[in-house]
């Protein structure tokens, strides 16, 4: 679900301004102060993001306790997206409901206001001609992800929200909470007809259902985190159509009970 352009489009505004092809050299807290915005990384208790606008100055504080770096990094990004987008906010909290691309459902009940900074945060941290330039030619794996992370000193999600939302790697996104399947989007690149899954339990010899079955625990490492499915696992097979060997990568988070799934052909 995508709505407009505005957060894009603000992030390249302001990039071109201060003559930066990206802020990837930048700390959080010169990206936050070159704007004139207090920067303040302390803990917060159930919030990952605020921030707080007054007559004379804003204040951006981010969670310090948010255990990845990635993680925090695009906290204050999304931040600095409300204080260029939404002048009116005075104070705003976010936290994993606010800041999660694919809790799509609850994020429209929200406004507009979360997509917009969510938008602005992914152009700002991972300008989209610099983020294709240096995919191109790659074959999508678990290790990719990890390697646009570390290129753009982003989080992991934000990372497979980019490359779906742009419609680069030929995979299926599929986001579940406390066990059931929340969202789900395939790139055109890759066929098939997903079996009917929103809202329903994840198929029982999935990956992620073995995530779930764990408790959320890591149960994967290193070159098995991309574990061997079947293609009907996650589509409908036509008639007579064979199956196929596919891989399912999994993302689990303990605290918020989720899972992002990635799936691709073998």
């Amino acid at each position: 679900m995508k709505t407009n352009n505005k957060g894009k489009n603000k992030a390249i505004e302001v990039l071109q301004e201060i003559g930066f092809d990206e802020v990837t050299e930048l700390s959080n807290s010169e990206l936050i102060s070159g704007f004139g915005i207090i920067y303040i990384s302390e803990p917060l208790d159930n919030a990952d993001g605020k921030i707080i606008r007054g007559k004379k100055r804003t204040i951006i504080k981010v969670n310090s306790s948010i255990p990845y770096p990635g993680r925090i990094r695009y906290v204050a990004a999304h931040e600095l997206g409300h204080y260029f987008l939404h002048d009116k906010l005075e104070i705003h909290t976010d936290n994993s409901k606010t800041l999660n691309w694919f809790k799509i459902e609850k994020q429209a009940k929200r406004g507009l206001q979360e997509f917009e900074a969510n938008d602005f945060a992914s152009e700002l941290l991972m300008p989209e001609k610099l983020f294709r330039q240096f995919v191109l030619n790659k074959s999508f794996t678990p290790s990719l992800i990890k390697e646009i992370s570390t290129r753009f000193q982003t989080s992991l999600t934000s990372v497979i929200y980019r490359l779906i939302s742009l419609d680069i790697a030929p995979i299926l996104v599929v986001f579940m909470t406390d066990g059931v399947v929340r969202y789900w989007r395939k790139s055109t690149d890759l066929r098939g007809w997903v079996k009917d899954i929103t809202k329903l339990s994840p198929p029982d010899d999935s990956v992620a259902k073995e995530y779930i079955d764990a408790n959320y625990e890591f149960i994967y490492k290193g070159e098995e985190k991309a574990q061997e499915i079947s293609r009907s696992t996650w589509f409908q097979l036509h008639e007579n159509q064979e199956d196929s060997d596919f891989l399912e990568y999994c993302i689990p988070t303990k605290q918020y009970k989720t899972i992002i799934s990635v799936i691709w052909e073998a």
